[in-house]
């Protein structure tokens, strides 16, 4: 399992846990538990399940420190604020878009001001894609020309932890997966919160299977819900015709429709 997620993320180690929610909690529980941890205003998200930024961060033990503005955020936002900080924490907001008047500081310019002051930056990435999406899939107006950042990618910039999904784009059960720095993994493995978190046999299994699909290069053609991004809106037409034609009988009407018509 080690050996696959280093060689497919380029982390030194990496550590599963039971969802995307307990990997963060655990990296900041583990890094920044009675401490500040630095995030943009912009990046305080919700996404499903009544997951929280704010809220994982009071459960973790770790004090808020909000930098910049909802829409516009700058590196010297964090530079401000670094006296308390035990960590910066960078989150993808990869549910929703922020366009028009926005800003928000590049990665390798959060890496540069992180390694000057010797403090870890952790990236929730929450997706978990470990390869650039089809180009059938359609991203956020603000991820068109830059696509969805994928854990490698994020790795190779510098960050020093990244906490992505076993599920969404990976593909996988669910699963929480932390990778990065040996140094912190082995920190964060150590923890007794580490084990209250821990995943069983079974999802250890399939994630396995999942990750070895990606390794031999055909994630996109065995794992159903890459392989469904992947197809195109002429498949998926296709498709429709076939479930409307098999559930269509004299008393039920039922047609496929072109959603650009609706």
């Amino acid at each position: 399992m080690r050996p696959l997620l280093r060689w497919l993320t380029g982390a030194e180690d990496a550590l599963v846990v039971n969802n995307g929610a307990a990997a963060v909690l655990l990296a900041l529980h583990g890094l920044a538990r009675g401490r500040e941890v630095l995030v943009s205003r912009g990046e305080l998200v919700e996404i499903g399940g009544g997951f929280r930024i704010p809220e994982v961060m009071v459960a973790a033990g770790c004090t808020l420190r909000e930098v910049g503005t909802t829409n516009r955020t700058h590196v010297r936002d964090f530079e401000r604020a670094l006296d308390q900080a035990a960590c910066l924490l960078q989150v993808h907001r990869s549910n929703f878009a922020q366009v028009g008047f926005t800003a928000t500081p590049a990665l390798p310019e959060l890496v540069r001001l992180a390694r000057s002051r010797k403090l870890p930056l952790v990236v929730d990435l929450g997706s978990g894609a470990l390869q650039p999406l089809p180009a059938t899939v359609r991203v956020p107006s603000d991820l068109e020309h830059r696509g969805e950042p994928t854990v490698p990618e994020v790795l190779a910039q510098g960050a020093d932890l990244v906490c992505f999904s076993g599920d969404k784009l990976l593909g996988g059960p669910q699963a929480g997966i932390l990778a990065g720095k040996s140094a912190l993994i082995r920190r964060l493995a150590a923890l007794p919160l580490a084990r209250a978190l821990r995943v069983d046999d079974l999802v250890l299994a399939a994630l396995e299977r999942v990750l070895r699909e990606h390794w031999l290069g055909r994630a996109e053609q065995t794992l159903p819900a890459l392989h469904a991004a992947a197809l195109t809106e002429a498949q998926i037409a296709d498709i429709g015709r076939e479930l409307a034609a098999g559930v269509g009988s004299a008393r039920v009407q039922v047609s496929c429709q072109d959603r650009k018509s609706t």
